[in-house]
């Protein structure tokens, strides 16, 4: 067992310091050059201004780090989506930061950077956050302008966010640090108050060359809407700062002054680390993700005093429910239970799957959470819902409705942990992105997709080779063989959690040892949004 154990911390450890040393990549941004012009006209780079901005000592809860990774390769990249986001601490105030990164494409909108801007928005709105943008961007990347620009998710429901914000009463606060151009001139004048830097930040609906295009006005771009302009003539913006650090400190001096959140209750004692090592996370998590192992000792090692209230603790024993605290925070757990159980009828259940008494189970947890006002936290590592036909006449499709139900219609704030699978309708059940938990991360060991690599491959080599018999190909071993490793390939490099990370199906992905940093901070954020809607299930009863 010792062999095992020390072979799936190597490989755990492995899989952290592959995520590191991409995480190592993308804060690069554009690279030391695109970094050094923007040294060289005064100016922080979006990583320095956040860092200089929050209460030193801090944590910062980065979203969306992995976004747009490995995409828009003719590009040339757009590492991060070009925009930092996340959720960090400015005079001892929770709030959501913004900032554009000049170096990647002097801050310009990719159809990922709308959706990142979105995201953190949605983040913002959900739990009541203050919002700083820290601007400079070049705005929309007009070479992918179809696919940033006109539709309902995209470049102009942020602008629609702002005013919803602002009359909903959430704080806004804008610092123009560079350029901000076209349609983004509207974020920052939208928010609440907006400040510039002089000499380097500009904002106007229309650049200098495109003035002298439009109406053939001679006009240079800091007279056009620099901070002299906009201070003094027009009235655009309200403060005017000689550098970014002033600005910066201006926007520490303004969120002191806020008035305190109004709390939503949730329950908080003094923080426990638990007593069982966070370390041996590693070591327990096996190599094989088909591999089964006993989701208690992750919850052990992730809670307050590595206790837990387990609820129906001897039924429908796929999935563990129970209550406990991580951080002082009160919360219920719902979890994927990966080890081969026996039931009292005899009956084996295997590792992640779903069973009819297990939804069940869920589904009254989950409700009696709701009606305690407990956040709820699901841990993922599921394989999907029993199939066959006595799970079908037993009614599986009912009770997993029912699961999916509870899901939907919880009010209490929801955060979901990819540890290991997240497979077809399971990922659902266990409040996949779909299911708006307040914030989804992924340990570097998830896998996220419809279904599993080896199933997936099967099927669709199947219908490959339907369609090559069609046209009268004969498949003999070898190119059967080369045909399901090329689809095996392919599908399982859709389904690791960069991937998934890089389209912000999960909010970024994690060393499993900042699980309980996550849960904690984004309870917080949650605690800032009284819970105002009552919890009621549909059409499908329990």
């Amino acid at each position: 067992m010792n062999i095992e154990f020390n072979k799936n911390e190597d490989v755990n450890k492995q899989l952290v310091y592959e995520l590191k040393t991409r995480l190592k990549k993308i804060y690069a941004g554009g690279g030391e050059k695109n970094a050094a012009k923007q040294k060289q006209k005064g100016k922080l780079l979006a990583r320095e201004r956040i860092d200089y901005l929050r209460d030193e000592g801090t944590e910062f809860l980065e979203l969306g780090a992995f976004a747009a990774d490995g995409m828009y390769v003719e590009q040339g990249g757009c590492p991060s989506a070009g925009v930092v986001t996340g959720i960090g601490y400015v005079s001892g105030r929770q709030c959501l930061i913004v900032a554009n990164d000049a170096t990647v494409k002097a801050g310009a909108w990719f159809p990922m950077t709308a959706k990142k801007n979105l995201r953190a928005q949605e983040i913002a709105m959900e739990n009541r956050l203050p919002v700083i943008y820290l601007v400079d961007s070049a705005g929309v990347y007009l070479p992918m302008q179809d696919e940033i620009f006109p539709d309902k998710e995209h470049f102009g429901r942020m602008f629609r966010n702002n005013a919803l914000m602002s009359a909903d009463g959430i704080v806004q606060i804008s610092a123009i640090m560079g350029s901000c151009v076209a349609g983004g001139a509207y974020l920052p004048i939208m928010s609440d108050e907006a400040m510039i830097v002089e000499g380097t930040g500009s904002v106007f609906l229309a650049g200098s060359y495109l003035v002298k295009s439009a109406i053939g006005e001679d006009i240079d771009n800091e007279t056009l809407g620099g901070a002299t302009t906009h201070c003094e003539i027009s009235g655009v913006t309200d403060y005017k700062h000689p550098n970014d650090k002033a600005c910066l400190d201006s926007i520490r001096k303004i969120m002191s002054m806020l008035g305190a959140p109004e709390n939503a209750g949730f329950d908080r004692i003094k923080s426990a680390m638990p007593k069982l090592n966070e370390q041996e996370l590693y070591s327990i998590l096996p190599e094989n993700r088909e591999k089964p192992y006993d989701m208690r000792d992750i919850i052990y090692r992730l809670v307050d005093n590595s206790e837990l209230e387990e609820y129906k603790a001897l039924f429908g024993q796929s999935i563990i429910c129970g209550l406990a605290r991580i951080d002082g925070w009160a919360v219920g757990i719902v979890a994927n239970q990966r080890k081969v159980v026996k039931s009292k009828k005899g009956e084996m259940q295997f590792g992640g799957v779903i069973y009819s008494d297990s939804a069940d189970k869920a589904s009254r947890f989950i409700m009696n959470c709701n009606q305690k006002k407990i956040p709820l936290v699901f841990l993922q590592d599921v394989t999907g819902f029993m199939v066959g036909s006595r799970s079908e006449q037993g009614g599986i499709i009912k009770d997993g409705a029912k699961m999916v139900n509870a899901v939907a219609n919880s009010v209490v704030p929801k955060f979901t942990i990819v540890i290991g699978n997240s497979y077809g309708a399971g990922n659902y059940a266990m409040c996949g992105k779909a299911y708006d938990p307040r914030l989804i991360y992924a340990w570097p060991s998830a896998k996220i997709a419809v279904m599993g690599g080896s199933q997936a491959a099967k099927v669709l080599l199947q219908i490959q080779e339907a369609s090559l018999k069609a046209k009268g190909e004969i498949i003999t071993p070898e190119k059967e063989a080369e045909l399901l490793k090329e689809i095996t390939d392919r599908y399982d490099s859709q389904t690791t959690p960069y991937y998934a990370a890089s389209r912000l199906w999960v909010d970024g992905v994690i060393d499993p040892l900042e699980t309980r940093k996550v849960i904690s901070m984004g309870i917080e954020a949650a605690n800032q949004s009284p819970i105002k809607k009552a919890f009621n299930v549909g059409i499908i009863q329990t």
